[in-house]
């Protein structure tokens, strides 16, 4: 009882009133505000943990400003339309034309690349069309990226595959052997191998 008349006399008075305590000739424990009361003796308080409504030495909050960068841009589409998935090409100098698209078209400042088997096969350009030559034979890959002014990757295709097919000579003789009048004008029908033309028979007019 006597702690609850003790934690409502706290909770009554003011934060800087001073608490006293004694004991009455009936060996009840007092408390009080009044210091002269008997042989009253102060009673220590922690302080208290109130907070002015407007403190003179708050420490000020500092909000976070949303950045005023845009974010990155997207592109809805973009693929390599030729050569085709999985096509196979022919050519005896491995060449052959990459076209790609973009869906919305390239924006400023961004430029496309080219990779074949990963690695990039030019600089980056405005240009979608993109001129391959000396394609080893075999399967390969090729991708375009989307780079940004500081080169950064926006945007990216998966790879691709394709094969190239490069006729030999030999093959070539097979496809197309040489003609008379191929000798000396195809690179695998030199004048040296040139057989002698059939010599006409003179006729001799009466």
């Amino acid at each position: 009882m006597r702690g609850w008349l003790l934690i409502g006399l706290l909770i009554a008075l003011p934060a800087s009133a001073e608490v006293f305590t004694y004991v009455d000739a009936q060996g009840n424990r007092v408390f009080t505000d009044q210091p002269g009361l008997g042989n009253a003796k102060r009673v220590p308080l922690a302080p208290g943990n109130r907070m002015s409504a407007n403190p003179t030495h708050a420490i000020p909050v500092i909000v976070d400003k949303k950045s005023d960068a845009a974010p990155p841009f997207h592109y809805d589409m973009l693929r390599v339309l030729v050569p085709e998935p999985d096509a196979t090409l022919r050519s005896s100098a491995g060449e052959l034309i990459v076209s790609i698209t973009s869906e919305p078209g390239l924006q400023r400042g961004h430029r496309y690349r080219l990779l074949l088997d990963g690695k990039p096969t030019a600089e980056p350009g405005l240009s979608p069309v993109f001129a391959l030559t000396n394609v080893d034979r075999g399967s390969h890959n090729l991708s375009v990226e989307i780079l940004d002014q500081q080169g950064r990757t926006v945007e990216r295709t998966a790879n691709q595959p394709f094969h190239m097919l490069r006729i030999s000579l030999a093959q070539k003789r097979q496809v197309k052997p040489c003609a008379l009048t191929d000798f000396g004008q195809r690179p695998e029908c030199p004048l040296k191998d040139k057989p002698e033309e059939e010599k006409k028979p003179f006729l001799k007019f009466f």
